[in-house]
């Protein structure tokens, strides 16, 4: 089934898992886990040096990730936009999490995520 006829909570159990690992991964600066489930082309963006830089940062400044609540899920031809809520064990207050799926040989795929 694409993702354009999946329910939001189909959707989320693809999601979730994937972002799951992304977190736990980075937690660690694990690069080869954190982009396991990219695309070509965020993997190309996403290198260890980036990943590293990325993780220290937000580590830093925020700490760690912690829970995390979906909010929207926004579907477009071959993708689907999914946002969270975030919290951080250090910074206060709730931050958005945001991932794109898209579908590519039969897998789901991440070619965007952000946390801001």
């Amino acid at each position: 089934m694409n993702l354009e006829q999946m329910s939001d909570d189909q959707i989320l159990g693809i999601a979730n898992p994937i972002m799951d690992n992304l977190m736990d991964a980075s937690t660690a600066s694990d690069h080869e886990r954190h982009v396991q489930d990219f695309t070509d082309r965020l993997k190309r963006i996403v290198t260890p040096e980036h990943l590293h830089r990325v993780c220290e940062q937000y580590q830093r400044e925020k700490g760690y990730f912690s829970r995390r609540e979906p909010v929207a899920v926004f579907r477009r031809s071959g993708a689907a936009a999914v946002i969270w809520k975030q919290w951080f064990t250090k910074a206060q207050g709730e931050f958005v999490a945001e991932m794109l799926l898209v579908e590519q040989d039969g897998k789901y795929l991440v070619d965007h995520v952000m946390m801001f």
